[in-house]
């Protein structure tokens, strides 16, 4: 914990916008973003991210009604989708041009939306390598909120339970494994939703 203050210091020195400073407040209490990617792969340095979704978490609150959605237009960095992309995701090339905003806007919007809040999300390293990808360009750094990641905080309350049990950490099966409702899979709001919940539900359980 004593690094984050002096990688953070060090971020700051590099923030190319300093409208952007205040990635470094200190987040409002019992507040956090679940956030989570759709992509066109699982190369975090050659895939690219078609669509993003987050959910602000007030307490225990999941706030879907103040959910960020964005569809990304491509440029022309991009390899064009390919029929296993359409497949997955449901999403044509025409509908991110139409739809999408420009790479740079959906930096704006991600880094205005969650401001110094920590991310939580479901395999969320892998989102926010290419989120860093995304705001680079923009503010020079990577994204220095606090990470927390959901299966994580399964497994450590699965493995307090029953120490040495097979733990089944897909997104699915903590649901089950909590009680908690499933969403349809592949759309990032209901991908961040779940993880929302699943938060929500191990940290009361953390805390009392």
């Amino acid at each position: 914990m004593w690094l984050k203050p002096l990688r953070d210091a060090w971020f700051q020195r590099r923030l190319l916008d300093p409208a952007y400073a205040g990635l470094f407040d200190a987040p409002p209490a019992d507040e956090w973003i679940s956030i989570d990617c759709e992509t066109t792969g699982l190369d975090a340095r050659r895939d690219h991210i078609l669509s993003v979704g987050a959910v602000p978490v007030r307490g225990r609150q999941v706030l879907t009604s103040q959910r960020l959605a964005l569809l990304i237009r491509p440029d022309a960095e991009r390899a064009p989708l390919t029929a296993e992309n359409v497949r997955i995701h449901r999403l044509r090339a025409a509908d991110l041009a139409e739809h999408g905003v420009s790479p740079l806007e959906a930096a704006r919007r991600v880094l205005d939306f969650i401001g110094p809040r920590p991310l939580v999300g479901y395999h969320l390293a892998f989102d926010v390598a290419l989120l860093n990808r995304l705001v680079r360009p923009l503010i020079g750094i990577p994204l220095p909120n606090t990470q927390i990641e959901v299966s994580g905080l399964y497994h450590d309350l699965r493995h307090r339970q029953q120490p040495g049990a097979h733990i089944d950490l897909r997104l699915d099966a903590i649901m089950d494994g909590l009680g908690l409702p499933r969403r349809a899979a592949h759309d990032p709001v209901n991908d961040a939703t779940m993880a929302a919940l699943a938060f929500v539900k191990l940290h009361a359980l953390r805390t009392g």
